[in-house]
């Protein structure tokens, strides 16, 4: 792969990942509600999806999902289930999460909270569209080993975003452990988390097929 193709991989990589999307709200809110671990945690999950991906771009498994409106469809709105799912428990959810009172009975686990990052991010086929569509750009095809530069690319941003999605949770968790000092705050955050991942769930429902 030529080197210049690369830095500019580096620097898409890097404009796309500080762009606030689906992943990093989904960050930001779980840090806000839960504090800077479970955050991190997301964040690393996302990522965990983030290589299943590349892993299945690298397989060719994208383009069938690319090519298929049923298997699309049925991925897309599977993902999007299972956030209002989680964003419905979060608004029924009654207990209070001050960051002083929670124990860890009361907090989500953190292999919990690192499945739901992870399913997050392998039910969005949009990023497995996006894989495949992004990445091959820069793909040196004289190459005998495309699978090898797919691969190599897709960790590239994949270590690039979780770095910013880290920082995400950091700043955001800090946020909500001092905010978290008021009940008031603590209700509102709550139904701001819900309403935010119900939001994210209609979202990737109404995602057009070749959007």
């Amino acid at each position: 792969m030529m080197i210049n193709s690369f830095w500019i991989f580096a620097l898409a990589s890097l404009m796309l990942n500080i762009t606030p999307g689906n992943d990093m709200i989904y960050v930001a809110s779980r840090s806000m509600g839960q504090g800077v671990r479970a955050g991190i945690v997301s964040a690393l999950g996302v990522m965990a999806g983030c290589m299943v991906h590349t892993i299945a771009a690298a397989a060719g498994l994208s383009a069938i999902i690319g090519k298929s409106a049923t298997a699309f469809s049925l991925i897309k709105f599977t993902g999007a289930l299972y956030l209002i799912y989680i964003g419905t428990m979060s608004l029924l959810n009654k207990k209070k999460s001050s960051f002083r009172d929670l124990n860890n009975e009361q907090l989500p686990s953190d292999r919990k909270i690192f499945i739901q990052g992870l399913l997050t991010n392998v039910l969005n086929p949009k990023v497995a569209l996006f894989f495949l569509a992004f990445i091959p750009q820069f793909i040196e095809v004289k190459n005998a080993h495309p699978q090898r530069q797919i691969v190599f690319l897709g960790i590239w941003f994949n270590c690039s975003g979780t770095i910013v999605n880290i920082l995400v949770a950091i700043l955001f968790g800090r946020m909500g452990r001092r905010l978290s000092k008021s009940e008031k705050f603590q209700r509102i955050q709550q139904k701001i988390t819900g309403c935010l991942l119900i939001a994210l769930g209609i979202k990737v429902a109404a995602a057009g097929h070749r959007n």
